[in-house]
């Protein structure tokens, strides 16, 4: 077998079948790795950088034909579909506090702008294969996120601006979802309406847009850690389940299930 070919195989479970979803989140990134089918017309809160881990993807936008491409960046906001047939996709957030969509866009290769999404035919590819591949990569994930997140950010000249980074991370801390814009833009020595235009232009979202974006991560956060559907919904500031399975179609283009059903989880021994 060439090197080519082994590195493309296909990664398999112990069963001979696709490795369970993978998830990580933490305060800066939010990183998924598994197989999808067709994820209908959605828009994220934050930026995505979306790699086919072991082949291209088809991607559409609002209004463009299907493309193939094997990475892409969309922007915060962006309706878009992903046609990525049952194969083992990467898919990448960054908050507003680990430099947003900049932070990204060094990631795709040999890449067009197209409908105001960036796509590659090649890019940052064999670094996120090998989290998904390797049982025991939960236990260092996020160092190795924050490293690949380090590299891209030292090739661009935009920062994001402090205070929309300061006000994303005290959201975190606090898991503060209740506090007003006004109290907010107060934090930021800003008033309301300035704070929230300055929000907008830096992330791609109306604020309001990025706090349900917070409210779903915390959620699969809690589902990933091992909670119910239900508990996550409520204890994440959803008023049911339903409304979280709401929300997560409109966030993601599919059912929860798909990619929250089969979750890879850390044992006492450090592998799944």
């Amino acid at each position: 077998m060439d090197r080519e070919m082994r590195l493309n195989e296909r990664a398999a479970g112990s069963g001979g079948g696709p490795l369970d979803a993978l998830w990580h989140l933490d305060g800066v990134h939010t990183f998924f790795a598994g197989p999808l089918t067709y994820n209908a017309s959605h828009q994220h809160g934050a930026p995505v950088y979306l790699a086919g881990l072991y082949g291209p993807f088809g991607l559409r936008m609002q209004g463009s034909p299907w493309l193939s491409c094997r990475t892409a960046v969309i922007p915060a906001g962006v309706l878009h579909e992903l046609d990525v047939g049952g194969n083992p996709i990467a898919v990448f957030y960054v908050e507003p506090n680990g430099a947003g969509i900049n932070a990204l866009t060094p990631l795709v290769g040999n890449s067009r702008e197209t409908h105001g999404v960036l796509v590659g035919g090649t890019g940052e590819v064999g670094s996120l294969r090998a989290l998904y591949e390797d049982g025991a990569s939960m236990r260092w994930m996020g160092e190795a996120l924050a490293d690949l997140l380090g590299f891209a950010k030292r090739r661009v000249r935009k920062e994001a601006d402090p205070r929309v980074s300061r006000i994303a991370e005290m959201m975190r801390e606090r898991r503060d979802d209740l506090a007003s814009v006004t109290t907010l833009a107060g934090e930021a020595g800003l008033s309301a309406s300035r704070f929230q235009h300055l929000f907008t232009e830096e992330v791609g979202v109306p604020f309001r847009r990025y706090r349900a974006w917070a409210r779903m991560r915390a959620a699969i956060a809690k589902i990933v850690a091992g909670s119910n559907f239900t508990t996550a919904a409520h204890e994440s500031g959803f008023a049911d389940q339903a409304h979280f399975a709401r929300d997560f179609r409109r966030t993601f283009g599919a059912p929860a299930s798909v990619s929250l059903s089969k979750v890879r989880r850390m044992t006492e021994s450090g592998r799944p």
